[in-house]
Parts: structure tokens; C-alpha cells; sequence
């Protein structure tokens, strides 16, 4: 197979950094995106330090203008879009509500506004090279949420029922999309609202990061629409 393009929202740290590299150590051209350069940067760095390619491209993806330029962006420079992994999440935990209203205004646009916007973008581009590859990011909270993390759930929940419906979408145009759904994975995100859960209980970063791989195979095509969730 040949290098393909894969862009990796939320690229900065944690389940993105490992997508980020386990596509780049496959030979795949990798872009990483987050809000803070610093934290993409050093993504960047580590991939071309081991010999593979990656470029990091700063945008604040609650805000649709920087979504929409950093697909057009992409594909101006690279000529086309093999792969989008909408990874980039906001979570925000406690009772709907005494929630900020801040918080719940930030999961929606980033777990949901960014995952359309960029899909919406990325589409026609798809559509007009034969084909590609999408992969949204869920979360097991959307079947049974934790304690606290039913209005992020349902933010999930939102991605579920977007991936099936642009999975039958996207039959006809080459266009395949897939949802992965982990469990608890060791990031920072993660002990910002369960600092005391037991490692045994917790996946890495790699792990969530091999399964978004496989999704992006050709063997895998006859599966879109699948939400496939990983847990311990």
C-alpha cells in the first residue's frame, strides 16, 4: 500500500499521539492537529526522530473557520486526504444540572461541531479521489456512562448515530466510516476525572491506537458502520 494522508485531530498527547505514530511507523504521511503547537510539535518531532513523516498543524477545532481551513490546507498540500481520525475530545464531569454551562457549550463544539465540520470538509474531497477512510472517536460512555459523565455520553452518543448514518452515506462514493469506542485509556483526560482508577482497569494509548489502525485497512471495508469498542 502506499503512503497514504491521514489527518489526526487532538494529535497533541494521549490516544492521538499514539494514532499519530502507529500510522506513521506504516509509512503513512501523518498530520497532526491540536490547539496547543507546543504539544503537536513534539508529536512531529518524536515520528520524524524514528524515521517517519508527520507535519502539525495548529487549530482550535471548536471553531468551524479553522476547521474548515485546516482540511482545505491539507489537501492543498498534499493533494488529497486518505484518512481523518476525528479524535479530539472535551469532557466535562457532574450532574447535568449544576454543569457549567461553559463546559457543556465546549464538549458540543468540540465532540460534536468539530466532528461535523470537518467531516462536511473532508467529504467532497473523498468523494472526488475515489474513496477514504473515516474514523470517529467515541467513548463506551456512550452505552453505559460513568457516574457524572451522562451529558459527555451523550455528546458520544451523538458520534455513534453520526458514524452509521455516514457510513450508509458513503457506501455508494468509496467513503468508509467507522466509530471506535474505548473504555477508560491512561491520558491526562482521563485522571483529570478519575484520578484514583486502579491501572488494571485502564488501557493505553497504543492499544486504542492499533485498533483505530486496523479500522483504516482495506480488510476491514465490509465492516463500516461499526462502532467498535475496546476495553479491559
Amino acid at each position: 500500500m502506499s503512503a497514504r494522508i491521514v489527518i489526526v485531530t487532538g494529535g497533541g498527547r494521549g490516544i492521538g499521539r499514539a494514532t499519530c505514530r502507529r500510522f506513521a511507523a506504516a509509512g503513512d504521511q501523518v498530520v497532526a492537529v491540536a490547539r496547543t503547537a507546543s504539544e503537536i510539535e513534539q508529536t512531529r518531532d518524536q515520528i520524524q526522530a524514528d524515521g517517519g513523516a508527520c507535519a502539525a498543524r495548529a487549530a482550535d477545532l471548536s471553531r468551524r473557520e479553522e476547521v474548515e481551513r485546516l482540511i482545505d490546507s491539507v489537501h492543498h498540500e498534499f493533494g488529497r486526504i486518505d484518512v481523518l481520525v476525528n479524535n479530539a475530545g472535551a469532557v466535562a464531569k457532574g450532574p447535568a444540572a449544576t454543569m457549567d454551562p461553559a463546559a457543556f457549550e465546549t464538549m458540543v463544539a468540540v465532540n460534536i461541531s468539530a466532528v461535523f465540520f470537518a467531516t462536511r470538509r473532508v467529504w467532497p474531497i473523498m468523494e472526488a479521489q475515489g474513496g477514504g477512510t473515516i474514523i470517529n472517536v467515541s467513548s463506551i460512555s456512550a452505552f453505559d456512562p460513568f457516574p457524572g459523565l451522562g451529558t459527555y455520553g451523550a455528546t458520544k452518543a451523538w458520534v455513534n448515530t453520526f458514524t452509521l448514518g455516514l457510513a450508509g452515506e458513503g457506501r455508494k462514493v468509496g467513503i468508509r466510516v467507522f466509530g471506535v469506542a474505548p473504555g477508560a485509556v491512561e491520558t491526562r483526560m482521563l485522571r483529570s476525572i478519575f484520578p484514583d482508577l486502579p491501572a488494571h482497569h485502564v488501557l493505553s494509548p497504543e492499544q486504542l491506537a492499533d485498533t483505530i489502525f486496523a479500522v483504516a485497512q482495506p480488510e476491514f471495508a465490509h465492516a463500516t458502520g461499526q462502532v467498535v469498542v475496546v476495553r479491559s
